[in-house]
């Protein structure tokens, strides 16, 4: 686990922990005299029962990241530190909202941030970028633990601790809400003027059940890259894993590396220009058969392409299918990094095997097998649908997350910003944008859904890549200029990281308009490409 924990933390893919978006918007309100740092009067939300309520002045500085992603945020300013335990009475859990307030030039702006993983809330690094931006921010422990602690998740009985599910899955998200906004009133003696959630991946996913679920908690939300259809993919992010152990195939991360790069090199031009990006990955067909007999040099070794390799990266591009052919979700990407999910291990031995992703291997030992030595290197293809159908039938309705009806939301005035990597190894980006296709239809047509829903495909961007390890784009300015003065996003301005590793400049367009080059200019700059319907790609 330390080998696959130490690969984890050089990739960041829980969550990026190293940028956040700032959205650093012109106060809304003036404050006459700093705050006192007191306690405040808290009215426990429906069902909970206040605990504790603690208050701390912190002087600010450099914030360090707890727990397994860790990070740091220097030059944040003195806040407020404000800490509301609550129990739901019965259920023996204890929640912490924590709750930083500016001491100065607070923007009038909420903030609420989600987790990662197997984290309901923010490690800290979250918190302090959205003070030293000016706002008063919010997150929950839900009343479990860091992003791979699932210590919580079974009882003595080797029973899924319900509560507890039930506080990741939504509803400490709500109660964050309710009494994050209640510290902000208590300590600075008015409402915040608008509300804002943001997050990516689990915080992604969190931001959809607010939306959801509690449509009045918040004017905007900002969900990236978000773990939708949970109780689905989860199960189908092991697939690759499955088919390696089936298949006995195990093919190094040089010859993945050699499946990605040809795939991007073949699909490049799609969009007009030979720009290292592949602006629709979904029109990318390369077929992974072209590659045998590829030499491959990896580690001082030449190594050939085989048939059995082919098959194996094309059953990961593919997605998980029962015996039968039929399609249960989609794969992996054709771009995204293969050995994300597929990764392996050779021992001293001289023998491979497969190291799977810890979050969907725990799911399946955790949730579904309850059996925490259960061993997923066994499972067979027929095995895996009987998981995928129990993993359906067991936990969409409490952690799905992918109810499309938004109509409540629409109503409420909501605002609702997702980008998504095209590139994404862990989370399957079809996902998404199969979610934003049934929202459409259920909304009733693309303009009503495009009034307060937009999506935004991000090229060559790994999961939750735009916080900084796959360039960046501002997604919550975009949010509240949309909230706060009507400009809706019809494109979202992006740093990109293209294939050869060099930085450009690119306009995302909202879906399900693609980028198109216009035939001349700089590929390195967003004004040589227009957004176009995908019939004129």
């Amino acid at each position: 686990m330390k080998k696959v924990l130490t690969v984890l933390a050089a990739g960041v893919p829980l969550a990026a922990a190293v940028y956040l978006p700032t959205a650093s918007a012109e106060p809304l309100t003036s404050v006459s005299a700093p705050p006192v740092c007191a306690a405040p009067s808290v009215k426990a939300p429906s069902g909970t029962k206040v605990e504790s309520v603690t208050v701390v002045r912190q002087a600010g500085g450099t914030i360090h990241g707890t727990g397994f992603l860790g990070g740091d945020v220097s030059d944040v300013p003195a806040f407020c530190q404000v800490t509301v335990t609550l129990t739901h009475p019965g259920d023996n859990d204890h929640a912490k909202v924590q709750t930083w307030l500016p001491l100065t030039k607070w923007n009038g702006r909420f903030q609420a941030i989600g987790g990662s993983a197997y984290s309901a809330g923010d490690n800290g690094v979250g918190l302090a970028t959205a003070v030293k931006s000016g706002y008063a921010a919010t997150t929950t422990d839900a009343g479990i633990g860091d992003v791979l602690d699932t210590s919580w998740v079974l009882n003595s009985k080797n029973q899924v601790n319900t509560a507890l599910l039930k506080n990741f899955a939504s509803r400490s998200q709500h109660e964050a809400a309710v009494v994050g906004k209640e510290v902000v009133d208590g300590v600075y003696g008015r409402r915040a003027a608008f509300s804002y959630f943001t997050g990516c991946s689990t915080g992604g996913r969190e931001g959809y059940a607010e939306a959801q679920q509690y449509p009045d908690d918040y004017d905007g939300i900002l969900a990236d890259a978000p773990g939708i259809n949970w109780d689905e993919f989860e199960v189908a992010t092991l697939w690759p894993q499955v088919v390696m152990n089936n298949e006995k195939t195990f093919p190094t991360d040089c010859e993945f590396k050699a499946f990605t790069n040809a795939a991007v090199k073949a699909c490049d031009k799609l969009d007009g220009v030979q720009d290292g990006l592949v602006n629709d990955a979904s029109r990318c067909d390369f077929d992974p058969r072209r590659l045998i007999g590829t030499k491959v040099v990896c580690d001082g070794k030449e190594l050939t392409i085989t048939a059995a390799d082919a098959d194996v990266v094309r059953k990961i591009w593919d997605g998980p299918r029962t015996a039968s052919g039929k399609k249960l979700w989609s794969g992996v990407p054709v771009g995204a990094n293969l050995s994300g999910l597929a990764g392996s291990t050779t021992g001293t031995d001289g023998q491979t095997v497969g190291a799977p992703f810890p979050v969907p291997a725990l799911w399946v030992q955790l949730f579904l097998k309850k059996d925490p030595s259960f061993d997923v290197s066994k499972i067979t293809y027929g095995d895996f649908t009987k998981l995928f159908k129990q993993s359906e039938a067991e936990y969409d309705k409490v952690i799905g997350t992918d109810d499309p009806d938004l109509s409540d939301f629409r109503k409420s005035g909501g605002k609702l910003i997702t980008w998504h990597g095209s590139a994404d190894e862990y989370i399957p980006t079809d996902g998404t944008v199969q979610y934003h296709q049934q929202v459409v239809r259920k909304i009733g047509s693309a303009k009503k859904t495009d009034d307060f829903y937009r999506l935004f495909l991000a090229p060559n961007t790994s999961h939750c890549g735009l916080n900084g390890t796959d360039g960046s784009t501002d997604g919550l300015a975009a949010l509240t200029s949309w909230v706060e003065h009507g400009k809706a996003p019809r494109t979202l301005p992006a740093t990109l990281i293209n294939a050869d590793g060099k930085q450009v400049e690119h306009d995302l367009c909202s879906y399900p308009a693609v980028s198109r080059y216009k035939g001349h200019g700089d590929p390195a700059l967003a004004s040589s490409f227009r957004c176009v319907s995908p019939a004129k790609h």
